[in-house]
């Protein structure tokens, strides 16, 4: 019976899970953004994922892949606003240094084409239409210079222009 009982006691905490079999300290929790070397929050994102009802279920990648694409537009947007932040002279940037960055990139203005940014203005663009025209008097001092440069010779006029042949 020693015997049976002990295989009975070995069989028993073959099937025991958890720590109470392991015994030792418990390892600290890493997070899921220190994992996946992001600075957006995954588990947030998660959250959020399965608290919308986007899908029954959420994959365990897809918050990690999600908070990687939005990490990345951010820093592409802080980065393109930030240089025209240094480019207006100032160290903040505000509505109108994103609204610059967003509408001067080809591929974030087609992303972003139907949002508008609050105090954000609009690009500088005057219609070439709308500019004044060129003055008239300048046109006829430039005829007058051209013939003063031109050769006395008639050696160097007949050089220049080529003889055609002569139809009859």
């Amino acid at each position: 019976m020693d015997a049976s009982a002990a295989g009975a006691v070995s069989k028993a905490k073959k099937y025991v899970v958890g720590r109470k079999l392991g015994g030792g300290p418990r390892k600290k929790a890493v997070a899921r953004s220190v994992k996946a070397g992001l600075q957006f929050p995954v588990g947030r994102i998660g959250r959020f994922l399965k608290k919308g009802r986007y899908a029954q279920r959420v994959g365990m990648g897809a918050p990690v892949y999600l908070a990687s694409v939005l990490e990345y537009l951010a820093a592409e947007l802080l980065e393109l606003a930030g240089n025209a932040a240094k480019d207006n002279k100032k160290s903040r940037i505000i509505p109108r240094h994103l609204l610059l960055a967003i509408r001067n990139d080809q591929e974030l203005g087609k992303l972003l084409a139907g949002v508008t940014i609050a105090h954000g203005g609009v690009l500088p663009n005057i219609n070439p239409v709308l500019l004044p025209k060129k003055t008239a008097e300048k046109e006829p001092k430039s005829p007058k210079k051209s013939a003063e440069k031109e050769p006395k010779s008639p050696k160097k006029t007949a050089e220049k222009e080529p003889k055609s042949p002569k139809k009859a």
